[in-house]
């Protein structure tokens, strides 16, 4: 069943995206050659704790860590590792946070120093892929409408679209009602109403589309090895539009990017 927010509930939900918002663009200045994702994860870990919440991962089906860092051909749910990060490698940060009783769900692909060229299409592909989908999350659209924006724009660029792994409704849990399929079709799956708060997130491969997970029971990988990205943003419908709740300004910010992306978003 779908939990529809109030707005006063889209306020506090997005205080709980902030903090996931502010830990990601804390960590951007960290991420660089030499750095293991365990430093990171416990970077987060304090920070988040420090803004009043707690790590959304942490424990969460036993997960052990705050972080989900999946380098290169991971695609998501990696774990943090005491193995540095290399020059041209590119890390997939999802972070979750739990304040006032409502959960922030965001992530991130961040490059490692210089990467390959055809390794950073990959990624402003998957992060337009993103954007593409949150301006189809409209009161009176349908999920597939959103999954189809997604897939046909990363598609067209000849890349993978994983089908095994969607977004989902986000609330007071952190998976929710209904989940968000990054492939589909027009007109099909659960209509879209105001109130809801979806977590929407592309993980875009640059070869095939298919996956394996690891014996760890978490980690999932590309099938043919080549880089995955993933991005993910918190949006309410309010007022029958898409509204960011989280941000990757923060990010901006610390990495000196100059960016409108969100601008149409925003209240």
């Amino acid at each position: 069943m779908i939990q529809i927010k109030t707005l006063e509930e889209i306020e506090i939900m997005r205080e709980s995206a902030l903090v996931v918002s502010k830990t990601l663009g804390m960590l951007a200045k960290e991420v660089k050659p030499g750095v293991t994702t365990l430093q990171l994860d416990k970077l987060a870990e304090d920070f988040i704790r420090s803004e009043g919440a707690i790590p959304g991962f942490l424990g969460l089906y036993d997960f052990p860590n705050t972080l989900c860092m999946s380098p290169n051909a991971q695609v998501v749910h990696g774990f943090p590792t005491n193995e540095p990060l290399v020059e041209g490698d590119i890390i997939s940060i999802d972070c979750g946070a739990f304040k006032n009783n409502f959960y922030g769900d965001h992530a991130y692909t961040f490059e490692v120093g210089e990467v390959a060229p055809d390794t950073k299409k990959l990624l402003e592909v998957t992060k337009q892929s993103l954007y593409e989908g949150i301006k189809e999350l409209k009161a009176g659209n349908r999920v597939g409408d959103v999954g189809f924006a997604i897939q046909n724009y990363a598609e067209k660029h000849g890349y993978g679209v994983v089908r095994e792994l969607v977004g989902h409704g986000l609330g007071r849990k952190m998976h929710e009602d209904p989940e968000m399929p990054n492939y589909g079709k027009r007109g099909r799956g659960k209509k879209l109403i105001n109130g809801m708060v979806v977590a929407i997130e592309p993980m875009i491969n640059m070869g095939t589309h298919k996956i394996n997970q690891l014996k760890d029971g978490w980690t999932i990988l590309t099938r043919d090895g080549k880089p995955s990205a993933h991005f993910e943003h918190d949006v309410a419908i309010v007022d029958g539009r898409p509204e960011l709740l989280s941000t990757f300004q923060y990010i901006y910010d610390a990495l000196g990017i100059v960016s409108n992306e969100e601008d149409t978003f925003r209240a």
